[in-house]
């Protein structure tokens, strides 16, 4: 080896690798994802709800304003950074709901009425990667805004769970869900109060992190997995016990709906989910399928949080879905996806008349005919291999007899005792249905 040689080798550029916790999703995973994805948004349309699309980047404020300042999710996950260029304070988003808020009180959407929206995007927390919980994670979602009855808030949980049950999933087996009524803030705060001081009579059962969030967000204190911290959250004060009538008729016309549409549910009193901006209603789908990553879904309502972001007063109610863990669980129950396959593969031995195939191939796309072919010439046998490994119903054989005969040979390769058939070259948009019938 030359001298020249040699450095060329050392100078080889290594192989970059995608950041931790950030994945790559192929084929053919990746068509899972689609189909998961048009099955929501099918539930979704039947909703009357409508795609909104945000950037993935924010100003920072608009997170530390909207999920709370004393939250993990600013205080510890949040990917912020300066802007080089200008110095902007941004962030990548690390959930959508404060985004959704932004766009609608800057583009004045509201002013006509309320919004039924839902979206779908990759979400960026900075946390210890592990199987279903990712740095680079991707949420569904939907926000009904303009809204402040209690008739909304059952609608959005009604479709959340028609979501879980029309992906294959059986209420109570798999799935169960859980409500609870966060009140308003007068009511929150005389709650708070009496937290506080149950807490301070059992400081020293809390761990540092406990004994400072005792202070900032109480209410997160109880949400706790610490066994050794049951008996003490189980026995603090219920912020059921502290709602006013407004608050108990608004929970109570949400249970009446669910009641009627016979939605099985458990009120749990220690339910609080994760951000600040809650009010009133709060819910999630949690199941036992999936180790300590319980919920599947969850949100609430949070009627304060337009006007905490700049704009005019509005109520709104909403719920987040994870996607990996959705698909994770979905796995785990042996929910199987419908996923697309190729109607044909063609077999093209030979250049001769490559043209013409090419032009026979677009009419039957043009048709609705999913058809694929192996660039440049290989052996019958290995195309006929490919075909076979393709998944697809039909092979199209395109032989230099049968091209001088402006014809094609359609094989059968799934169903058994199939007959080969010839069909025109010319006319293969007549015959499409052929293929699409399979």
């Amino acid at each position: 080896m030359t001298a020249e040689e040699s450095k060329k080798i050392s100078h080889k550029a290594e192989p970059l690798r995608a950041v931790k916790g950030m994945n790559d999703i192929l084929p053919p995973e990746s068509a899972r994802w689609e189909w998961l994805e048009e099955k929501m948004r099918s539930v979704l349309q039947r909703y009357g709800y409508q795609n909104v699309r945000t950037p993935i980047v924010e100003p920072t404020a608009l997170f530390v304003r909207g999920i709370g300042e004393v939250t993990d999710i600013v205080e510890k996950e949040m990917y912020a950074f300066e802007d080089r260029m200008n110095g902007d304070q941004l962030a990548l988003r690390p959930e959508m709901t404060a985004g959704v808020v932004r766009a609608m009180t800057e583009h004045s959407f509201l002013r006509d009425g309320g919004k039924r929206l839902y979206y779908f995007g990759a979400m960026f927390r900075h946390e210890r990667p592990q199987k279903g919980r990712y740095r680079q994670f991707h949420q569904m979602g939907v926000e009904a805004l303009g809204f402040a009855g209690p008739d909304v808030d059952a609608e959005v949980i009604l479709m959340g769970s028609r979501l879980l049950r029309e992906l294959g999933l059986v209420d109570g087996e798999h799935f169960s869900l859980e409500l609870n009524c966060l009140g308003e803030a007068a009511e929150r705060s005389a709650h708070r109060a009496a937290l506080i001081a149950h807490l301070e009579q059992h400081k020293d059962l809390l761990d540092e992190e406990g004994q400072r969030r005792m202070y900032s967000n109480p209410l997160r204190v109880l949400d706790t997995k610490n066994p050794a911290l049951q008996d003490m959250a189980n026995a603090a004060p219920k912020l059921l016990d502290f709602l006013g009538e407004a608050s108990l008729a608004h929970f109570n016309g949400v249970r009446a709906v669910l009641d009627a549409a016979g939605v099985a549910y458990r009120i749990n009193p220690r339910l609080v989910r994760g951000l600040d901006y809650y009010n009133l209603t709060v819910f999630e789908w949690v199941t036992d399928k999936l180790g300590s990553q319980g919920t599947v879904c969850g949100g609430g309502r949070y009627d304060g949080l337009i006007e905490q972001l700049g704009g005019k007063a509005a109520p709104a109610v909403g719920f987040g879905m994870g996607l990996e863990r959705m698909l994770l669980l979905l796995e785990e129950v042996g929910v199987v996806a419908d996923l697309p396959t190729l109607h044909a593969y063609a077999i093209v031995p030979s250049s001769h008349g490559l043209p013409q195939v090419m032009v026979a191939l677009e009419a039957l796309r043009g048709a609705g005919v999913s058809v694929q072919f192996h660039p440049g010439q290989s052996s019958m046998k290995s195309q006929f291999k490919k075909a076979d490994a393709s998944g697809a119903s039909y092979a199209l054989i395109f032989g230099e007899d049968e091209l001088a005969q402006g014809l094609v040979a359609v094989k059968p390769l799934r169903r058994e005792g199939g007959e080969q058939v010839m069909r025109s070259i010319s006319c293969a948009a007549d015959w499409a249905a052929e293929l699409l019938n399979a």
